[in-house]
């Protein structure tokens, strides 16, 4: 059995949100917020907004979308073959060394891959898709009716799909920028930024994999190897963190699994911390990036919300642990934050709920018209 003291469900929870920034709102940057939370998940343009609204204190949206505007972050698809909103210098370090995980998706692609792609040249096929997304960001649907007639023999959408997946692209504004939308525009990161992956000012940005795993742990540990690899979808990472140990502490957790924090972290929050109530955005990585996430949810909610078509619904925390899910519906100016407790809560719960409720729905903007929280 692994060596270290055994650390209980609620420790873990409130080392979680501790390095999660949800013990409490911080007074820090955007940047240096998306820096040390290594990205923000972002299948969908606004989720990363809430996602930092929850966890810096008076935070202006339009200071991350300058970000993105000013191309200092950057909409990619990295960890998990997933879109992630990351700066500009980690996007550059993260890529290559989730690009074999990358690949191997796109040519195991069921509807898009395998024998689809069979005989086609693709060192020819991504010089084409390179200089049309060069040329001009592109949506997929353009590539498709750009790239078809050039192979007539091949469906458009396989070949399209290729080049999405195997070259790396940044999905570039206005998509990705507070109350503004657009279309899923791709094109090259060196088109975009002028450098390519692997081109990094800053080795410290995540640069190698050791690199890449410390800072994991940092943002979400104490934590293990199948938990790094949930949260990145690479694999053999165990030969990582065995060269890693020197620099590592380990822990056990209540089922005897090995857990490794940084050596110089500083000491654990006490579970009996308080832990505020939050609204989590939808896909937020708080509740997608560790193989065992009883440290935030329960195996019976996380399965309850697994059947929701694939979809990540915001989540509320209550007492650190997901107790609910929410959601925003409009209709013409009037708005509705409608919150589902998985069971009852406590008159003082649900009047927190109530208040961040309230807070979130200003946030969005809805105290422009009428607004309401509702707890079902």
């Amino acid at each position: 059995m692994p060596d270290g003291p055994v650390l209980d469900q609620r420790t873990l929870n409130r080392a979680l949100l501790d390095r999660q920034l949800l013990l409490r709102r911080h007074p820090m940057a955007a940047r240096q917020a998306l820096e040390h939370l290594v990205g923000m998940q972002a299948q969908a343009p606004d989720p990363p907004y809430v996602g930092l609204w929850a966890r810096l204190e008076g935070f202006d949206p339009a200071e991350m979308g300058a970000l993105v505007t000013d191309r200092s972050a950057v909409r990619a698809t990295l960890m998990r073959g997933t879109i992630h909103l990351v700066t500009a210098e980690d996007g550059l370090a993260i890529r290559p060394l989730v690009q074999p995980m990358l690949e191997r998706g796109v040519y195991t692609n069921a509807s898009f891959g395998r024998h689809r792609l069979d005989g086609v040249d693709i060192d020819k096929l991504l010089a084409a898709g390179r200089e049309l997304v060069e040329e001009s960001p592109r949506t997929v649907a353009e590539l498709r009716e750009a790239l078809g007639p050039r192979w007539p023999d091949r469906e458009a959408a396989s070949l399209a799909q290729a080049v999405r997946g195997l070259l790396p692209m940044v999905h570039v504004p206005p998509r990705g920028v507070w109350r503004r939308s657009g279309p899923v525009a791709i094109t090259t990161f060196e088109a975009w930024l002028g450098r390519g992956p692997g081109d990094t000012a800053d080795t410290g940005a995540g640069s190698d994999i050791e690199a890449l795993v410390l800072r994991y742990v940092a943002a979400f540990g104490p934590a293990s190897v199948l938990d790094a690899q949930t949260w990145s979808g690479l694999t053999r990472l165990a030969e990582v963190f065995d060269r890693l140990r020197p620099q590592l502490r380990t822990y056990r957790d209540e089922s005897g699994r090995e857990l490794f924090d940084l050596a110089d972290s500083e000491r654990l929050p006490d579970p009996d911390t308080p832990a505020p109530v939050r609204l989590i955005a939808e896909f937020d990585n708080l509740t997608l990036s560790h193989a065992d996430r009883t440290r935030v949810i329960a195996d019976e909610h996380r399965r309850r919300i697994a059947a929701r078509n694939g979809m990540v619904p915001g989540m509320v925390l209550v007492d650190g642990f997901v107790q609910g899910v929410w959601k925003v519906t409009r209709r013409g100016r009037s708005a509705t934050l409608r919150v589902e407790p998985f069971g009852r809560l406590s008159r003082r719960d649900r009047d927190e709920v109530r208040a961040e409720g309230a807070a979130l729905l200003a946030f969005l903007g809805a105290d422009e018209g009428s607004s309401e929280v509702v707890i079902a």
